[in-house]
């Protein structure tokens, strides 16, 4: 707000003083929430490490429990097995608040399977074969929550660096600026106030200079 475009009236200091005390409310109000935020990113953030550890070794598993079941069955096998599985894992998107941030819950159907649902011969496959559907689809259970955590993670992230800036300019931009007008108009009221009493002593001086004259020269007529 430029000074010179400013009324100085008590007016608009009282209304200054509102927006004043408005702006410090939503700072602090704002300051709580992004506090918040942080407390919760980093909640989540524990939590997507622990999750990319559990999906780094879901993962080795995996991989380890294909490779067994490849050499004991053979590649043909392990691929028929993969190809005759009757059903699909299917996602479903939800969401969720934290703290005013909906963020995405994501729920995986269908991913694990009962031996009798899987779709290959039980006795045509040994139980290596098992183990590794069984590793995949703990694998992908992993991958499905620590999508979860990591978008939450960064929705959590965008919100936080929002909610900063506007902190940061109430508190260095806004609030000083206002202040800056309220300390503006304060002391031009008080100049004009003094201004105002100045004149009216001038003008008390030259009524009561004029009476004096006024008294003299009736005297003097007298």
């Amino acid at each position: 707000m430029a000074l010179r475009d400013v009324k100085p009236t008590r007016m608009e200091l009282i209304e200054l003083k509102k927006r004043i005390k408005l702006s410090e409310k939503g700072h602090k109000l704002l300051k709580m929430k992004r506090d918040g935020l942080i407390i919760e990113f980093f909640e989540l953030l524990d939590e997507a490490k622990k999750i990319q550890k559990e999906m780094a070794s879901a993962h080795a598993r995996a991989e380890r429990a294909i490779a067994v079941a490849s050499a004991v069955e053979g590649t043909i096998a392990v691929r028929s097995a993969a190809l005759s599985l009757q059903r699909q894992a299917r996602i479903g998107l939800e969401t969720k608040n934290i703290m005013g941030v909906v963020v995405p819950k994501i729920e995986a159907t269908d991913v694990t399977t009962r031996l009798s649902e899987r779709g290959y011969g039980v006795l045509g496959t040994s139980a290596r074969i098992d183990q590794a559907v069984e590793a995949y689809e703990k694998l992908v259970m992993t991958v499905v929550r620590a999508a979860e955590v990591e978008t939450a993670l960064k929705k959590l992230l965008e919100e936080i660096e929002k909610t900063k800036r506007r902190v940061n300019a109430l508190e260095f931009k806004v609030i000083p600026e206002l202040k800056e007008t309220r300390n503006f108009i304060a002391f031009r009221l008080e100049e004009m106030e003094r201004e105002n009493i100045f004149r009216l002593k001038k003008i008390k001086a030259k009524g009561e200079a004029a009476a004096a004259e006024a008294a003299q020269e009736l005297a003097a007529a007298a």
